[in-house]
């Protein structure tokens, strides 16, 4: 799996331990490595088509949104 960037939200900051951000961060990574022997990898590749299908099937709702109102506005 490849390396996380490091993240620069910080809604955490000073309502947790640093100590326990970093634990709760090798946990996900522990778990995340835990699935990739369990799920086949089939099953991940599909799942991102199918995420990337239904972000472009959003994108199109969204220009069309877009394009009434700017009809709207023209008349």
């Amino acid at each position: 799996m490849a390396e996380q960037a490091t993240r620069t939200h910080k809604s955490f900051e000073g309502k947790m331990s640093e100590e326990t951000r970093e634990h709760l961060r090798a946990a996900r990574d522990e778990f995340h490595k835990s699935m990739e022997g369990i799920i086949p990898p089939g099953l991940m590749e599909h799942r991102q088509k199918a995420r990337r299908e239904m972000l472009l099937a959003l994108r199109t709702i969204l220009d069309a949104s877009l394009e009434r109102m700017d009809e709207k506005k023209k008349k």
